[in-house]
């Protein structure tokens, strides 16, 4: 089970995350009260391990806006959170090693999914950051064969509960891991990764992903 600890805000938060058995620590840049400067990310970046995928998150943003910050503070992934066309998804990840492609549950274009070429989807509520849980159900619209990153309201006590309908490949949360806005709670960051990763090896896989696809490295640790 992928899991993601997101709006990350400083170099402790970002290693504990680490320490706490995260894959991935999301830094965000659009509007929010977690945004943080990419001087600041790149500084972080350079103290964090080469397995963990650093991901930087945009909403609306020009595509060389966002391939010139994601480059500059060496993150090695970029999560696009806002009304992004396939053309400009794709123009972005020539430019990046790993891309997620977020939409907000119930959003009919889950059902195009594919055309934006993406390594990842993850489904949130329709307000992100909001911290609100959605219908796991609104996950079945992904299309088959995507990697789904489940998010939107989870915490320590419902993320077994999210992964057990849901079936996701990696999970994602901000709001419920937070003593307050932009700062972690250590214990909350513990109990959500640890819950997540054994509620992860509790699924049976599914019999079309029981694949060497299914078990191999992260894409981003292939090179190491």
């Amino acid at each position: 089970m992928f899991v993601k600890v997101c709006g990350t805000t400083s170099e402790e938060d970002a290693l504990l995350a680490v320490a706490m058995g995260a894959d991935a620590v999301g830094f965000v840049f659009a509007p929010s009260p977690r945004q943080v400067h990419p001087q600041l990310v790149a500084d972080i970046v350079k103290r964090l391990p080469p397995d963990i995928l650093t991901v930087g998150v945009f909403r609306d943003e020009q595509p060389e806006r966002i391939a010139q910050i994601a480059n500059g503070a060496g993150l090695r992934a970029v999560q696009l959170h806002g009304h992004e066309t396939p053309e400009q998804a794709w123009w972005v990840r020539q430019r990046v090693p790993f891309l997620i492609q977020a939409f907000a549950s119930g959003d009919p274009t889950i059902g195009r999914a594919a055309d934006y070429r993406a390594d990842a989807l993850l489904i949130d509520a329709p307000s992100p950051g909001s911290g609100q849980v959605f219908d796991w159900r609104l996950a079945d619209g992904v299309p088959a064969g995507q990697r789904l990153i489940l998010a939107g309201g989870l915490d320590p006590d419902n993320v077994a509960d999210a992964i057990a309908s849901a079936r996701p490949w990696g999970v994602d949360a901000v709001t419920g891991l937070e003593s307050a806005p932009g700062r972690k709670d250590p214990r909350k960051v513990r109990a959500f990764v640890a819950a997540a990763k054994e509620a992860g090896r509790a699924l049976e896989p599914e019999p079309e992903l029981a694949t060497a696809d299914a078990v191999a490295p992260y894409d981003w640790q292939d090179d190491e």
